[in-house]
């Protein structure tokens, strides 16, 4: 029985692995996080590897994977298919809550932390503070999306 349930497990793994569409997003998705460790090194602190897996920072996987995703499925489905509107819609609504919505709750962690900071050194509170990088620029979504057009064009060059 167990064998039978790895065997599948395997089955979909090498499918999903077959599926052009998905493949093309993830190549996105993967190579944005990966800039992302190279792309926060400070001098006397090194690469954060942490960055590997994080939210937030430049540039965008969100925006890489959205857009490897739309333009992959466009190229794929067609420019006019109802597809390639969902996808792209999809594409544009996590892009705008990126740099918009996920930006400002970033912000608004950064001033809570500040004010635990304060009451942590003042009352001597057990100190436990928000993530502040969830967010992007628009700069850093930008940045994504045009990895997710090179990679997509990368991978549906004739």
């Amino acid at each position: 029985m167990l064998g039978k349930g790895i065997a599948s497990l395997v089955d979909f793994i090498l499918g999903l692995w077959q599926n052009k569409v998905f493949t093309t997003a993830f190549v996105a998705w993967l190579l944005a996080q990966t800039l992302k460790v190279f792309t926060s090194y400070k001098p006397g602190k090194g690469l954060d590897w942490e960055r590997l897996l994080g939210a937030g920072g430049m540039p965008s996987s969100h925006s890489a994977f959205v857009t490897a995703l739309a333009l992959a499925v466009g190229r794929q489905e067609g420019w006019s298919s109802a597809l390639f509107g969902a996808t792209l819609a999809f594409a544009l609504v996590v892009m705008y809550d990126a740099a918009g919505v996920r930006q400002a709750a970033g912000k608004q962690a950064q001033v809570l932390n500040r004010i635990l900071r304060d009451l942590y050194l003042k009352k001597g509170m057990r100190e436990q503070l928000l993530k502040e990088l969830i967010g992007h620029t628009p700069i850093e979504v930008f940045a994504g999306a045009f990895i997710g057009v090179i990679v997509a064009l990368l991978f549906y060059a004739r």
